[in-house]
């Protein structure tokens, strides 16, 4: 068996095929739904008979709220229960995650220069430069002309102290 590739043509025949079979099911299945809604309105809801005189017609107006108030009963009961039940949740949620604790992530190092990171935390729009040499005083060197008789050649300032050390010794 040789398996041949399937061409870009054929592959777009056999998508459009799926796509209008799954439009097909999905309108069946609207109607279908549709149908059910109906017969379950006739069996459980019958139509109200309307042919009565104006005692039998507040009659059924009694009747219609009372079952209504029964009905919005139950729904407020059934919110309470869920809201109660969804209250108890998040708090157990919460128990678990004390017991077990946050799981911090590992940072990852980033090289990153302080421009950079304040242009990230403040936006684009902040200019903000780090760069502190520009903000420092410029200060000029005084240069000290020192006299050169006083430094003198060091070669005799070397045998000087050598002469004070002899005449430390001999003391």
């Amino acid at each position: 068996m040789s398996e041949k590739k399937m061409t870009s043509s054929r592959r777009h025949h056999l998508k459009s095929l799926i796509l209008q079979i799954a439009q097909g099911w999905l309108e069946q299945e609207k109607k279908d739904i549709a149908v059910a809604k109906e017969n379950y309105m006739a069996e459980h809801c019958p139509a109200p008979d309307t042919n009565g005189d104006q005692n039998a017609l507040m009659e059924t107006c009694k009747k219609l709220a009372a079952i209504i108030d029964k009905i919005d009963e139950e729904r407020y009961d059934t919110e309470s229960k869920v809201g109660k039940a969804d209250k108890e949740i998040e708090d157990l949620k919460i128990k678990v995650v004390d017991l077990v604790g946050v799981k911090k992530p590992a940072l990852k190092k980033v090289r990153m220069s302080a421009d950079s990171m304040l242009q990230a935390l403040l936006g684009s729009k902040h200019k903000v430069t780090m760069d502190l040499r520009s903000n420092l005083k410029q200060v000029k060197k005084e240069v000290k002309e020192e006299p050169t008789e006083a430094v003198g050649d060091w070669r005799k300032n070397i045998e000087d102290k050598a002469d004070r050390k002899k005449m430390f010794e001999t003391s």
